[in-house]
């Protein structure tokens, strides 16, 4: 028996994938952004790598546009697991694919996680190239946004493979 579903009820079935994309694409305009010379957040950023995103170091600069080129393709990625742009690539390429993707991206959040709470607590000495005042930003918000990020990604990969009805990997 064929069950037909309306398109509200299947995107809404597809949320962590089009959340991924927005996350990917939203973390590739911060990168373009600063790429491009933009300061606004750069405080939240290591003094390292504040230091040579204000100097506008060529080889950090250039750093940053091929993140930020490769930010835009996770957000591709994450689009193309919708299977309406993904018909030509293998079921288990996009699965592999965006299951490393998302343990990457949980396994860096949750170690940065933890080796930054170890800082805040005084447990570890907090190197110069961080500084004090770059800690409580990496421990509120850029560790838990690379936790978030793969945490939508694997959702999203589940959300794909729960659509089709089969195991994983199997096409």
């Amino acid at each position: 028996m064929v069950r037909l579903i309306s398109t509200t009820q299947s995107r809404s079935k597809e949320w962590a994938i089009y959340a991924a994309s927005i996350w990917a694409f939203t973390f590739a305009a911060m990168s373009f952004y600063w790429a491009a010379g933009g300061t606004l957040g750069v405080d939240t950023l290591g003094n390292g790598i504040k230091e040579m995103a204000l100097a506008r170091e060529p080889g950090f600069v250039m750093i940053l546009w091929i993140t930020a080129a490769l930010k835009f393709l996770l957000g591709l990625l994450a689009l193309v697991l919708l299977r309406r742009w993904g018909r030509s690539i293998t079921r288990w390429m996009l699965c592999v694919s965006s299951i490393g993707v998302g343990l990457g991206m949980v396994l860096y959040g949750g170690a940065g996680l933890i080796k930054v709470g170890l800082m805040k607590a005084g447990i570890v000495s907090i190197p110069s190239a961080i500084g004090s005042d770059a800690v409580h930003w990496y421990l509120m918000l850029w560790e838990p946004f690379w936790l978030a990020g793969g945490i939508l990604f694997l959702i999203a990969v589940w959300q794909f493979n729960r659509g089709h009805n089969h195991r994983l990997l199997m096409r």
